[in-house]
C-alpha cells in the first residue's frame, strides 16, 4: 500500500515506520524534522505542519491509508495542541479523500471497571494526564464522525521498547492485564497490531487495544 505516516520520527511512529517498510509498503513519512530519517527503500520523508490544513491535505493525496502517530508532546499546552492537530488531520483526510485513518490512541480512556476509565482512577500519573486527556477527547472526535473510516489502537498501560514477538491479546474498550495485574506491550508488537489492522481491517470505526 501507499501509506502516509504522520509523526514518523516519534517513539511509536518510528516503530510503525519500521514495521510498514519491513512488510513491503511504500511510506510517505511526515514529520517536523524529516532530516532525522535515514534514506531507505520505499521511503519518502517530508516536512509537515499539522496546523496547515491545506498543505497537509495536499500531502495526503493518493494515500491508500493515513496513519497518525501525531502526539504534540513537544508543545507547551499538549492537550490543546494535540486536539487541534487531530481536528486538522481528520479534516485533511476527508478533504484528500483518503480511504482510511488509523490513529495511535492512549490507554487512559480504557475502562478498568464498568464506566471507570484508567485516566479517572486515583494515582494516574500527572505527567501523562494532559496527553491522556487529549487522546480521550480525540477518540470522542472520531466517534462523532458520520462517515470517516477510522480506527484507533490504544496500547496497554505500559508501552516500552522490547521484542517483536507477534504474540499478544486484542481487546476493545477495556484495559487488558495479565494474571498478575500487569498491562504491558512492546512498541514493536504495538506496531505489528497496527499494521495487521492496516492490511486486514477488523476494527472499522472502532477503538481496540492490546496487551500481553
Amino acid at each position: 500500500m501507499n501509506i502516509v505516516l504522520i509523526g514518523a520520527t516519534g517513539f511509536i511512529g518510528t516503530a510503525l515506520l519500521n514495521e510498514a517498510l519491513n512488510r513491503g509498503h511504500a511510506v510517505t513519512a511526515l514529520a517536523t524534522r524529516p532530516e532525522k530519517l535515514a534514506a531507505r527503500e520505499r521511503l519518502q520523508a517530508h516536512k509537515t505542519d499539522v496546523m496547515d490544513v491545506s498543505a497537509l491535505t495536499a500531502q495526503l493525496a493518493g494515500a491508500d491509508a493515513v496513519l497518525s502517530a501525531f502526539s504534540g508532546h513537544a508543545q507547551g499546552d499538549v492537550q490543546a495542541y494535540y486536539l487541534a492537530g487531530v481536528r486538522n488531520i481528520i479534516a485533511a483526510v476527508k478533504e484528500a479523500r483518503a480511504p482510511r485513518l488509523l490513529v495511535v490512541g492512549g490507554a487512559g480512556s480504557l475502562e478498568v471497571a464498568p464506566g471507570v476509565q484508567l485516566l479517572d482512577t486515583p494515582g494516574f500519573p500527572e505527567a501523562y494526564r494532559a496527553s491522556a486527556e487529549g487522546a480521550r477527547q480525540a477518540l470522542n472526535l472520531l466517534r462523532a464522525e458520520a462517515s470517516l473510516d477510522w480506527t484507533m489502537l490504544s496500547p496497554a498501560a505500559m508501552i516500552s521498547p522490547g521484542q517483536r514477538s507477534g504474540v499478544f491479546r486484542l481487546g476493545g474498550d477495556q484495559l487488558l492485564a495479565d494474571a498478575a495485574g500487569n498491562s504491558a506491550i512492546s512498541v514493536e508488537d504495538y506496531a505489528v497490531a497496527m499494521i495487521d489492522e492496516l492490511e486486514q481491517p477488523a476494527h472499522s470505526r472502532q477503538r481496540f487495544t492490546l496487551a500481553y
